[in-house]
């Protein structure tokens, strides 16, 4: 039984979602070549506008946010009206849509944006620490060590976070989704693997929070804050190792969150069931012991285990992934308990 996925829930007084189904952001590599969105995405995403929200695929704020191919943008004319599309599409049929705005920092490659980056091929990141391996899809392409940011380089990239928010919004955005998990940059400043600076940016709970705070209330000054969501990974587990001191980071960080009002707050994890030590256990439970408002919850939830976890307040909307891609209908489908098409790696290959 799931009635409770199909609850319209407020997210504040000028957002309200048809039902607490999300559709989690799914990188497809599929905008073309000057990462314009195409009318094939727009037709992609109308599809599936019966979710109470989608969270568009990661979109690059700048050119040196790139870390694999085809990724769209929001930082060109070009782009914002190949995005007018998609949005002005969800829209005529019901639907809202969030903007989730992506810089990968040292995930970045040359290879992307160094032709169109003022000459320059550096990849930033809060400390020069590389990523091991290889650029997915394109495994000839392998990580190089970044350049550790300036303060120059954090002032322009809050700049630039908020300049691509108020791109989203005249590309007919209902909001943005700010991406800080998943080892991207705004996570590389959260953890202590990645963020090894000594100045103001780094070592303590309060400095290393110092930029994500920042983008945020940047993004909140450009756009609102009933329209600025943050997606986050307390737990490292993805291109970095984590640390117990890691914890005190997140404590800090969601204390300060609370105050500022946001859309929702999103777990980055690929699995919930992962638990993490320094965290006592999963990341959404975690989070939702430290941050008492609107809390989104992913990670491998089916109809059934999501409606008990929202009805045992383990989080207030779950966002959905791969059976998104299966199933354009999920929503449908699951409302009526019509079966699923199970994912497959294959379904990469189209926007079905």
């Amino acid at each position: 039984m799931t009635p409770i996925l199909f609850q319209p829930y407020s997210l504040n007084s000028t957002i309200t979602l048809n039902n607490r189904i999300l559709m989690a952001p799914l990188t497809r590599c599929m905008a073309d070549d000057n990462l314009v969105p195409t009318v094939a995405m727009a037709e992609y995403y109308g599809r599936r506008a019966e979710a109470g929200l989608i969270i568009s695929e990661a979109v690059i704020i700048r050119p040196d946010g790139q870390g694999y191919p085809n990724t769209p943008g929001l930082f060109t004319q070009a782009q914002i009206s190949g995005w007018k599309l998609v949005t002005k599409t969800v829209h005529e049929n019901g639907g809202k849509i969030f903007a989730q705005l992506w810089h990968t920092g040292r995930v970045a490659h040359p290879y992307f944006f160094e032709s169109n980056n003022n000459g320059s091929s550096d990849v930033l990141a809060p400390s020069a620490v590389a990523v091991e391996g290889s650029v997915p899809r394109m495994r000839d392409l392998t990580y190089q060590v970044p350049k550790a940011v300036t303060l120059e380089d954090i002032n322009q990239l809050v700049k630039d976070y908020a300049q691509a928010a108020s791109n989203a919004i005249e590309a007919g955005f209902d909001g943005v989704e700010i991406h800080g998990a998943n080892g991207y940059l705004i996570d590389q400043f959260l953890h202590h693997d990645s963020n090894r600076r000594s100045d103001e940016y780094g070592e303590t709970p309060e400095n290393m929070s110092r930029f994500p705070l920042a983008v945020v209330d940047a993004v909140i000054d450009a756009i609102g804050n009933e329209r600025t969501a943050l997606r986050l990974s307390p737990g490292a587990y993805f291109n970095m190792s984590g640390d117990a001191k890691d914890r005190q980071v997140f404590d800090h960080l969601l204390k300060e969150l609370e105050q500022r009002e946001l859309a929702f707050l999103h777990v980055g994890i690929f699995d919930d069931a992962m638990e993490f030590d320094y965290l006592e256990g999963q990341a959404s439970s975690y989070l939702r012991a430290n941050y008492r408002k609107t809390l989104v919850g992913v990670g491998s939830y089916t109809p059934s285990t999501a409606s008990s976890a929202i009805g045992n307040n383990k989080f207030d909307l779950v966002a959905i992934g791969r059976p998104f891609i299966a199933n354009a209908d999920y929503v449908a489908k699951v409302r009526t308990g019509s079966e699923l098409i199970e994912y497959s790696d294959d379904m990469l290959t189209t926007l079905a």
